[in-house]
């Protein structure tokens, strides 16, 4: 079985604690045996993946494969052409070069549900949405790269796996996907939105 999760702020992608007040998916009933395919950071949100089939890990996950997942983050201030134009090439994180992505701003905004807890309004910094659409998972990289070109990442959410939407799935609700819809998560070449 494959079930598709939106994760919540605040919850770790694993059962156990980590010893944090963060919440974990034990909270979210779900069926017995499922783990998680890769992960989203207790402070990310959106699309998580569950399965009790071992092979989606290698499919979804080994760098080989290239697997595109697609991110909004909100982040501060309005970014330049030029700083997209660099988050797209490949940024240096942490000694290494993130491989080559697709970036755009998501004009107009989303309308994406309110976070709990909200994030920092600051009056005098304006913010801008952006997508990412990555080939690659390394740990907190969205929130390093967009730090890297000088627009920190405000709210992050992961929006698609593949070529599989997360929609209009409920922030701390799951589903088991179709036989379709996990069709649409092995698509490695999705038609995106992007410009």
């Amino acid at each position: 079985m494959l079930i598709a999760l939106n994760k919540p702020f605040g919850v770790l992608s694993q059962f156990t604690s980590d010893g944090s007040a963060n919440r974990t998916l034990a909270d979210f009933h779900l069926p017995p045996r499922v783990y998680p395919i890769g992960r989203l950071d207790a402070d990310s949100e959106g699309l998580l993946l569950l399965s009790d089939e071992p092979e989606w890990n290698a499919r979804l996950l080994h760098p080989r494969r290239g697997h595109p997942r697609e991110y909004w983050a909100q982040i501060e201030r309005v970014p330049t052409d030029a700083a997209l134009q660099k988050l797209a090439c490949g940024v240096v994180v942490q000694g290494h070069r993130t491989r080559p992505c697709r970036v755009w701003r998501l004009e107009p905004p989303p309308e994406v549900p309110p976070r709990d807890p909200p994030i920092r309004y600051r009056k005098n910094v304006p913010d801008c949405w952006i997508a990412l659409e990555l080939t690659e998972g390394k740990n907190r990289q969205v929130r390093r790269m967009t730090a890297a070109i000088g627009h920190p990442t405000l709210r992050l959410i992961r929006v698609r796996i593949g070529g599989f939407w997360l929609g209009d799935l409920p922030a701390g609700q799951w589903r088991v996907l179709t036989p379709a819809e996990r069709e649409q998560v092995s698509v490695q070449h999705p038609l995106s939105p992007a410009p």
